[in-house]
């Protein structure tokens, strides 16, 4: 344990991190980003001088260039996206015009009270952001601002589907100022827009907060939501409509995404990106945990296989098909495999190690070492881990170790994750802030923009997945232009691996662009349907909805889901059309986990989570306390727990299968078949272990009576018999590791054909599937029904499989990276992979594509 006296400088909390040079191998690569002088202007001359004045009272006596030139733009009525880094002041950007304009028209209310109009036509700002967390930060920072500026008369609520109704029909009547996202602009405010008349007939800017995050499939539904919502203003509203105002982080063409997003032309909005805020010295550590003396080290220094911790995805389900998951090959039976643990990014049983005699302590592990360290040397961190398992893991080991060295350390670390209730979190947020706490260790739930400043270090266990959010997570140290450190801790994977000793590939590597497809008629049609509920659909609109829209909705009449009158398109069914779809592609309620003597809620897991995390018997731990699952209640959605002090924990095991339901469309390429159609994938939880902590000795396994959980998609699969195999000269031994290649990268080059992002598809290979009869490999959409994806594939099979074929072989890597054939989200640690048998493999199944193809 490293001891010394409190330090904040990034050199001296990097040699606490060596430890004073007993750990300086573990460093791999050491980044210096260096410090950026930040650029002032002058208030706009248009900005109402209370919002300045409170800003003044709050330290902000100017604003930096980037706020100014987006507020301006904003103020001009221009559509606008400001993309800028983590901690440059984005919120000042949209809040000073947005507040600027609500502020002049109680002013004219004010100057002409007898005029009914002027009372009617205040206007009125919607914000929308992903989480209900950021809504909530939102509303204390706005809270502190407007009290700065005495300006009390302006009226701000956040409203979302916790809201009482007693509450909400306060907003609707009054709020100026209403934080949301965009579910319950989906599920209420637009299906109940007659309720919600005078917010729309008087709104002048859409603030959309942390809009990379709306991405995917994700990102298609809410664009749609916003041209639904764009629609409604314009009904109610007299003018052109609302402006739109857009925060973004760092990406590829901002104002093409922002555009998309909208509904509009790139040109209609301005971009600012160039950023003027100042910025520390940034160190930027790339580091790799030792490798183990020996076997028998306690779970706390285990290898990513036996520590218990590593693998959860935070709320994801075991199989991980939404949000798109790669399963690894399987076997036969309809690819049936086994599984364990909570989450589909790293299997823990089959984990892969640069030397499987020596494997390395996992990265959860060194975190924890780690972050006591930092903490003993006073320094303030972040810790961000891959699962919430992890988080609170990294938590509680954390703490054991400060309370060798000073037990009032260890009351100053704490977990912070998503299934926590709101006031825990809103707690936590406020005591990492003034310094009651000195360390969170957090999933990404604070990597969007919930104001916490004022940190040293960041440390981030893994790679989370985008260059997007790796500059998200960074961005935590050294705000407000104070230096800082980051550590990127790899962990025992091929990719982290890949990355920790190829810092190009982190730092001279753009950050990507935010893919979605409105368009999509997956997605589409039940916003069709759900708008003509709203309002019965006129064919002057349907430009809004993107050129495919008019022959969609002759589909949707030909199925019996609108009527065609000739007025326009209408919903004539009972049900809600909003229920049509759910924009995060998720089902189900969440399961609120309850203590059962006590009768207090403890927090939340999403359902698709639950068989895996709170089944009976199962060991939930809370802020380091520890709870054992009585009953879990799937009907009621309800876990029942009981506190106690064990000394094990448990982990479950299911099973895996994928079974194609119906053949939509089916093309021969000689021995080679591609098809398209229906698939369900299945997982079942089976059983759980309990295993004894720290040495992970089995105490027993349990068997369980839970029910499969099954998701209908469409898939695109292609099939290799053994006549192709042998021509590529593939041996039944490397074939699994062969069509995994292929399957890992063709999922990676799907997305540049079919306008959607690689979390959006999961895959499968396996040696022999038993409806094919032959090795077969499987990519599927990660949603309910499909989205369409695979079947841009199925349409594109030669194009996409060249383009596979090229990005593997042109590779320069010796035997597959991240940049070719391994997967950030495999379900199987990236193993088996065959990087030049799956170019044999790939070259003998192009070798029968037709001519022209």
């Amino acid at each position: 344990m490293w001891r010394g006296q409190p330090v904040s400088d990034t050199d001296a909390l990097l040699d606490v991190l060596r430890a004073g040079g007993r750990r300086a191998d573990r460093l791999t690569h050491v980044e210096h980003i260096p410090a950026r002088a930040g650029e002032q202007v002058d208030w706009p001359a248009w900005a109402d001088r209370s919002i300045v004045a409170g800003y003044r009272a709050l330290g902000v006596e100017r604003p930096w260039r980037h706020q100014a030139e987006a507020a301006d733009a904003a103020w001009s009525g221009r559509h606008t996206v400001i993309a800028t880094s983590t901690g440059s002041g984005k919120s000042l950007a949209f809040w000073l015009p947005a507040l600027t304009a609500v502020r002049a028209d109680i002013g004219a209310g004010i100057l002409d009270p007898g005029r009914i109009e002027s009372v009617q036509r205040r206007g009125s700002v919607l914000y929308l952001c992903p989480t209900k967390a950021l809504a909530a930060d939102q509303l204390v920072a706005l809270d502190r601002l407007l009290t700065a500026a005495h300006s009390r008369d302006l009226r701000v609520a956040t409203c979302d589907g916790d809201t009482a109704v007693s509450e909400r029909r306060w907003v609707q009547d009054y709020a100026d100022v209403v934080l949301t996202n965009p579910d319950f602009l989906h599920f209420a405010l637009l299906p109940g827009h007659r309720r919600w008349a005078r917010l729309l007939a008087s709104l002048r800017y859409v603030v959309v907060d942390e809009c990379h995050a709306f991405r995917g499939v994700f990102g298609a539904h809410v664009a749609l939501v916003l041209r639904r919502l764009r629609r409604l203003a314009e009904y109610y509203g007299t003018g052109p409509g609302p402006t739109f105002v857009l925060a973004s982080a760092t990406t590829s063409d901002p104002a093409a995404s922002a555009a998309r997003l909208l509904g509009v032309d790139a040109d209609d909005v301005v971009a600012v990106t160039a950023d003027a805020s100042p910025a520390g010295r940034k160190t930027f550590a790339l580091w790799q945990p030792p490798e183990l003396p020996g076997a028998a080290a306690p779970w706390s220094s285990a290898p990513l296989e036996i520590d218990p911790w590593a693998t959860d995805v935070g709320g994801a389900d075991p199989w991980a098909t939404v949000g798109g998951a790669d399963p690894g090959p399987v076997g036969p039976r309809r690819g049936t495999g086994t599984g364990t643990g909570a989450g589909a990014d790293a299997s823990p049983w089959s984990a892969v190690e640069d030397d499987p005699e020596r494997p390395r302590r996992s990265a959860t592990a060194e975190i924890a070492e780690l972050l006591a360290d930092l903490t003993v040397a006073g320094a303030r961190t972040l810790a961000f881990t891959r699962s919430r398992r992890a988080a609170e893991s990294v938590a509680t080991v954390t703490q054991r170790h400060l309370i060798a060295v000073d037990r009032r350390l260890a009351g100053q670390v704490a977990a912070y994750r998503g299934g926590y209730l709101p006031e825990e979190r809103r707690a936590l947020e406020a005591s990492i802030r003034n310094g009651t706490l000195r360390a969170l260790a957090t999933t990404n739930a604070l990597e969007l923009g919930v104001d916490i400043s004022g940190l040293d270090v960041v440390l981030i266990a893994g790679w989370p997945g985008t260059r997007v959010s790796l500059w998200q997570q960074a961005g935590r140290a050294g705000r407000a232009g104070a230096d800082g450190l980051v550590a990127l801790v790899a962990r025992e994977d091929p990719l982290d691996t890949f990355l920790v000793h190829h810092p190009e590939a982190i730092f001279a590597t753009p950050v990507e662009a935010t893919v979605f497809d409105p368009a999509n008629p997956y997605v589409l049609a039940p916003h069709l349907c759900a708008a003509a509920a709203e309002l019965p659909l006129r064919a002057e609109e349907l430009a809004l909805f993107g050129a495919d829209t008019r022959a969609l909705l002759d589909v949707l009449v030909e199925r019996g889901a609108l009527r065609r009158r000739p007025s326009g398109w209408y919903w004539t069914h009972h049900e809600s059309a909003a229920r049509l779809t759910n924009l995060r592609g998720t089902g189900g309620d969440p399961v609120r986990v309850v203590e059962e003597s006590t009768g207090r809620m403890l927090g939340t897991v999403d359902a698709a989570a639950a068989d895996a995390t709170v089944h009976p018997g199962a060991v939930y731990v809370h802020q380091g306390t520890t709870f054992v699952v009585n009953e879990l209640n799937l009907a009621d959605s309800v876990a029942l727990v009981g506190q106690r002090t064990v000394d094990f924990g448990t982990w479950a095991r299911w099973m895996t299968s994928i079974e194609i339901r119906a053949t939509t469309e089916e093309r021969d390429w000689g021995p080679v078949t591609w098809g398209f159609g229906q698939v369900d994938v299945t997982t079942q939880v089976m059983s759980f272990q309990r295993k004894k902590i720290p040495e992970m000795r089995v105490l027993g396994t349990e068997t369980l009576d839970l029910p499969a959980r099954t998701l209908t998609t469409t898939a695109v699969w292609w099939t290799a018999p053994a006549s192709v195999l042998t021509e590529a000269g593939i041996t039944a031994e490397v074939a699994p590791g062969a069509l995994h290649a292929a399957e890992h990268a063709s999922i990676g080059l799907l997305p540049l054909l079919a306008t959607c992002d690689r979390w959006d598809l999961g895959g499968v290979s396996t040696a022999l599937h038993v409806d094919t009869e032959q090795a077969t490999v499987f990519v599927y959409d990660g949603y309910p029904g499909g989205a369409g994806f695979a079947e841009r594939g199925f349409r594109l099979g030669a194009t996409w499989l060249r383009a596979t074929r090229e990005a593997i072989a042109t590779c320069r890597c010796a035997s597959g990276c991240p940049a070719c054939v391994q997967s950030p989200k495999c379900g199987n640690a990236n193993n088996p992979l065959e990087k030049a048998a799956a170019i044999r493999l790939l070259d003998a199944v192009l070798a029968h594509a037709p001519a022209g193809t």
